[in-house]
């Protein structure tokens, strides 16, 4: 009877294993992570090799946790904080979420800026006269005699 019992209790703790619920800090953390650009897969091989310290992370997403009363609103925050930061190249962590709290109603990503540039050279719209002009090398204003087409918008950071 002895070895029965052994192998019941060997068969229950090698049953199927049940995939465990992520705990409220671990869906703040890994969604830091999301937003940094990382997968679930890259966070546990960076934290099996050091890279990542998962420990660190998860006293600020208990703070943000409390502060912001659900994981959907901290969540939230964190996403229009990464869309702040990303917009002007700055980095961030979880603490930037606290440091940002009482203006993220107001938190606007860098708009993006397109100039008109004509084989290289700088354009300008002219109000007054409603045309465009193309600055050269030597500072001189030519006006613009091409086609619309000829303009190339370039994104300027």
């Amino acid at each position: 009877m002895k070895k029965e019992d052994k192998k019941k209790k060997k068969k229950r703790k090698t049953g199927s294993p049940k995939k465990k619920k992520e705990t409220a800090i671990q869906e703040i953390v890994n969604h830091y992570f999301f937003t940094k650009g990382l997968s679930l897969d890259q966070i546990k091989d960076d934290a099996k090799k050091q890279k990542i310290i998962y420990s660190r992370f998860t006293r600020p997403a208990k703070q943000l946790l409390e502060l912001s009363g659900s994981v959907e609103k901290a969540k939230e925050a964190i996403n229009k904080v990464a869309e702040w930061a990303q917009s002007r190249n700055l980095d961030y962590a979880i603490e930037t979420v606290f440091k940002k709290w009482l203006e993220l109603d107001r938190l606007r990503p860098r708009e993006i800026v397109k100039k008109p540039y004509f084989f290289g050279n700088p354009m300008v719209w002219s109000e007054t006269k409603k045309k465009w002009f193309v600055i050269d090398r030597n500072g001189d204003w030519l006006e613009f005699a091409g086609k619309s087409e000829e303009i190339e918008w370039r994104i300027e950071k």
